[in-house]
């Protein structure tokens, strides 16, 4: 099975992710920064460190199905991600990641909203949830 590195894309970091030979997919940390050029060399140090032979990327769908402006965004970051590391991208249905990850780091909310945690982990934890469902989406 090949490796490969989740990325759940954002307007202030991505959240990373990475899935060994075995599958495992464990989250990795976060890169700062608003556009590619910020994340270009640490992305470039992790895919090399971890030898990844694809990316898998969230795409942020709306719950009707639309594609709004995020995932054209996302349609940008994936291109350059392309033309830049000459690896497979899979696009992935991200609908509701966020929620579920923020809800495994804090449990669910009872009553009152909890605050997000603004240190990446909702984030990273976000990236091993989409890279899951696409290897569970691909009976591996």
């Amino acid at each position: 099975m090949p490796t490969y590195l989740g990325v759940d894309y954002g307007t202030k970091r991505i959240g990373l992710a990475f899935a060994d030979e075995l599958g495992i997919a464990l989250p990795l940390g976060t890169i700062p920064g608003v556009d590619f050029s910020d994340w270009l060399e640490e992305l470039k140090r992790v895919l090399n460190e971890r030898k990844v032979d694809e990316l898998v990327i969230g795409y942020p769908i709306h719950m009707d199905g639309v594609v709004g402006k995020r995932a054209k965004e996302v349609d940008v970051f994936i291109s350059k991600l392309a033309r830049e590391f000459n690896l497979p991208v899979h696009r992935v249905d991200e609908r509701l990641t966020s929620v579920a990850a923020a809800e495994s780091i804090q449990g669910k909310p009872k009553g009152k909203k909890r605050r997000k945690p603004a240190d990446g982990r909702i984030d990273a934890t976000a990236a091993s949830l989409i890279l899951r469902d696409f290897i569970d989406g691909k009976g591996a």
